[in-house]
């Protein structure tokens, strides 16, 4: 294996870390705990002294938060040099036949807008676009991080043209419910239908959609714990619900269709176990009312279930 590769899948293991103690921190509460950035509270490491937090009287100290916060903080930044020596190594080896160039120079941009989202998470004090920007924005790197170091083996048929298109489309579908379930952690509706599979005891609740999805509240509002009424969150986590059964049906018939070609019967299983598992975990959370291992469970499987629809759009576009 080649230093380029190995290197590439060290940082898919690291930024699937990252991914996991973003949602960690998020689902603890300890996106401002550290109210600063790139520092905590002035320092490079947690203050031991609640004195250092006299600047922010706002923001007393919280060791723990602020603890949580900088480690999500450091193992992105290592993230982040990893990505700087494989685009270095791209270019430098850009002569080379079959040297990535091109996504390793993307995701060197995309890493370095990711380190603006997560001050201007900060700075914003946890406005739900730019969090869920953040959020996507990680899935992306973990996304094309895969991509480029992945090197599948050839399939024992090729598949056909309809099924290259449709692990395109279930690859969006599975975006969109990303983009909605970030949505409904950064607006704090993750117990807005605390039952399932109704929703506070109905199938249809009250709900207010221009409320849930307005992108833009002003600024200078601090919105941890949420500032969203009871319809406007519940609009969201009903959104929420009903972009699971469409990926779910998506998702499912891709497997089933994939699972037809000797070849891709790896692929297909992954992308079934990782579809079944996110959906029950997303039954049980909702009937368990969000316990921390499980919610956060919930965001790494999202990642999984991302790597493996991304896989299996890799595979069937191999030439036979």
């Amino acid at each position: 294996m080649d230093t380029f590769r190995l290197l590439a899948k060290i940082a898919v293991v690291l930024c699937l870390i990252v991914v996991v103690l973003g949602a960690w921190v998020r689902l603890t509460d300890a996106g401002l705990g550290c109210p600063d950035w790139p520092g905590c509270y002035g320092q490079i490491l947690v203050p031991e002294d609640p004195g250092a937090a006299a600047a922010w009287p706002e923001r007393p100290l919280e060791s723990g938060k602020a603890w949580r916060e900088m480690i999500h903080r450091y193992a992105a930044a290592t993230l982040g040099l990893l990505i700087v020596a494989l685009a270095i190594m791209g270019w430098r080896g850009r002569e080379r036949t079959g040297q990535p160039v091109v996504l390793p120079m993307a995701l060197l941009a995309l890493v370095i807008f990711q380190g603006m989202l997560g001050m201007w998470t900060v700075t914003l004090l946890l406005k739900p676009l730019v969090v869920t920007a953040h959020l996507l924005g990680g899935m992306t790197t973990l996304a094309l991080l895969f991509w480029l170091a992945r090197r599948p083996a050839p399939t024992a048929q090729p598949a056909g043209a309809g099924l290259r298109k449709f692990v395109v489309v279930g690859l969006v579908a599975l975006a969109f419910q990303i983009v909605l379930g970030a949505w409904v952690s950064t607006n704090y509706a993750a117990l807005a239908c605390p039952d399932f599979p109704t929703c506070q005891g109905r199938m249809w609740p009250t709900m207010d959609f221009s409320g849930g999805f307005d992108p833009w509240h002003g600024l200078g509002i601090d919105y941890e714990g949420g500032i969203l009424h009871n319809a406007a969150r519940v609009a969201i986590h009903v959104t929420h619900r009903l972009g699971a059964v469409v990926v779910a049906v998506i998702l499912g018939l891709l497997a089933w269709r994939a699972w037809q070609h000797p070849g891709l019967k790896r692929a297909a299983g992954m992308v079934a176990a990782a579809l079944v598992i996110q959906l029950a975990l997303g039954v049980i959370i909702v009937m368990t009312s969000l316990p921390l291992p499980l919610a956060t469970a919930h965001n790494g499987m999202a990642a999984l279930l991302l790597l493996a629809v991304v896989n299996l759009n890799k595979v069937v576009r191999i030439e036979n």
